[in-house]
Formats: structure tokens, C-alpha cells, sequence
């Protein structure tokens, strides 16, 4: 019998390489949001990108306005055609879509998730419907319309924010029973809700519908979150789907690195995520949170 417990590995042995991933989102020249913090985390965890931008801003708008560069509806389907007939397009395991520059990119990226998953059955779709926060839209209504009519229906993974959730629901999500029954009528068999109602005073949560069940986790709260967190939550918990961790632990590692991340910017006195300095809490991150299981009244456990 060979004993291989104390062989080295074959340096000329490939490791198991990892799927591309379509990133369709906002690309700002300054700042860690949009597609800047999404395509930092994921090409940080070994996965090779496609970012197909939906609009060039020179920053955050919260911060004031910047020009503003929107490929018109020809330049986007074209660019959107030319992904789908690339001859590289096996290679993609997953698609994530997040902010829209207009409307007309709805349809577009709608086609492309399809063809993606006519190449590739296997492939994961995850849509982050970013329409609003706080309260208030900051997109127009035929927007709101783009993400409600092309993509939710084609999503895997959904992941609104608790406004998002209630403005696409119409129900109310001031409770996390109420909330969980909200996401319970998006379509998609899972659904990731940020800022949803905590079960403990000054904390934090983000729940997850799905098939087999719902869980919560929850952190303390963050004083000063800097922008960008949910690009990054969505990006690390589609990363650890591919990864093949369960429901339940791909939250709550995508949850303790969001968190760290965003108390470690926030401890260092900036509005921006500090994805560089602070990017071993992506890798491996050490923030402690607490998961459980919700008991749905409908009989779901």
C-alpha cells in the first residue's frame, strides 16, 4: 500500500478552477460601491469576473452629483449580444445584476441570463434589486418596473434591502414575521433581506427565506456603516453558494464578513469600506454573529 498522507502535491496539477461570474451593475471612478466592491470581493475569493457596466459615475451620489455615462439601448444590447455569442460564455457559473444605469438594460440582461443558463443549467442567477433605501426611490418608476418584470422572475437569489422588500411585496415587513411572509411572495426560492428587523435591542439583522427553511443572523449594531455593504453581502453570499456551503452557513459567513467589514472601515473614521486595507475579513472573517433557524407559523421549519 503507497502511503500519500505525507506526499506533496503535483505543482503541474491544476487546482479545481473556479466558474466566471457575470457582474452587471454601477462602476464609480472613486469609492468602494457598485461594481467596485463587488468585483473586489469575488476576484479576491479566486473567481474570475466579466463586469458588464450599467452606468459610470464619478462617485457615490450621496456625496453629490458627477457625470453620469449611460451606454444607450443599441451600445447596451450590442455589448449584451456579444457576450452571449462569445465563445467563452461555458465558462460562466453565475450572474449577478445589481443597479441599473436605465431601463431599457432590463430586457437586455434578461436575455443573457437565459442564454447563460441555456449553456449552463447549472448556473446561478442572483439579482440585487436596487431601486431604493431610507424611504425613498432613487430610481424611476419604468426602472422599478425593469427589475420587477425582466429579472426577479429569472432569479435564483434574490436580495433586497427591508425597503426593497416592501415596496416589491406591498406588505408590510415592520416585524420579522412579516417580513419573512413578504419574502415569501417574491419569485425566487431564495431570498436575502438586509437591515431586517432584529430580535435583540441595538442589533442587526439579515434574513433568508428558503425552500428547506428560514434562518436569521444577527451582529451588533455599526455606528457610521459606511456605503456599499449590500453590494458586498450579496457578492460574498453568492461566493460561498458556488463554494458549496449550505444555506445557512453561506449566511452567516457572507454576514461576519459584510460586518467586519464595515465596523473595521467604520472604527477607522471612514464612510467608505476599506476594502484593501481590511480584505482578510472577505478571505476569512473573524466577527462573531448569531444564527438561527426561524419557525414559520405556516408548518416551514
Amino acid at each position: 500500500m503507497t502511503d500519500t498522507a505525507n506526499t506533496p502535491a503535483n505543482p503541474d496539477t491544476p487546482a479545481r478552477q473556479k466558474p466566471a461570474i457575470i457582474v452587471a451593475t454601477s462602476q464609480v471612478v472613486r469609492g468602494a460601491v457598485g461594481g467596485r466592491s463587488t468585483l473586489f470581493a469575488l476576484e479576491r475569493l479566486g473567481f474570475r469576473v466579466w463586469h458588464l457596466p450599467t452606468i459610470l459615475l464619478g462617485w457615490n451620489p450621496k456625496y453629490g452629483p458627477s457625470t453620469r455615462l449611460i451606454p444607450d439601448e443599441v451600445t447596451f444590447a450590442s455589448m449584451v449580444d456579444d457576450l452571449i455569442g462569445s465563445r467563452w460564455l461555458g465558462e460562466v457559473g453565475a450572474v449577478l445584476t445589481g443597479y441599473l444605469g436605465a431601463a431599457h438594460e432590463g430586457a437586455a440582461l434578461g436575455r443573457l441570463v437565459a442564454a447563460v443558463k441555456q449553456r449552463n443549467p447549472d448556473a446561478l442567477y442572483l439579482c440585487d434589486p436596487i431601486i431604493g433605501d431610507e424611504g425613498n426611490l432613487y430610481v424611476p418608476a419604468e426602472t422599478v418596473d425593469a427589475q420587477k418584470n425582466e429579472l426577479m422572475p429569472r432569479a435564483d437569489v434574490l436580495t433586497p434591502n427591508l425597503f426593497e422588500l416592501g415596496w416589491f411585496s406591498g406588505r408590510p415587513v415592520d416585524t420579522e414575521t412579516a417580513t419573512l411572509a413578504a419574502a415569501r411572495t417574491l419569485p425566487a426560492p431564495r431570498v436575502m433581506v438586509s437591515s431586517a428587523p432584529a430580535l435583540r435591542k441595538k442589533s442587526l439583522s439579515t434574513l433568508l427565506a428558503t425552500p428547506k427553511g428560514a434562518f436569521a443572523v444577527e451582529h451588533a449594531e455599526v455606528d457610521g456603516v459606511p456605503h456599499g455593504t449590500g453590494d458586498l453581502l450579496a457578492a460574498l453570499f453568492l461566493a460561498q453558494l458556488l463554494e458549496g456551503a449550505d444555506d445557512e452557513a453561506a449566511l452567516a459567513k457572507a454576514v461576519s464578513g459584510t460586518f467586519e467589514m464595515a465596523a473595521r472601515s467604520a472604527k477607522a473614521g471612514s464612510d467608505e469600506q476599506l476594502l484593501s486595507e481590511y480584505q482578510q475579513a472577505i478571505v476569512k472573517p473573524m466577527a462573531m454573529v448569531t444564527s438561527r433557524r426561524i419557525i414559520e407559523r405556516s408548518g416551514r421549519a
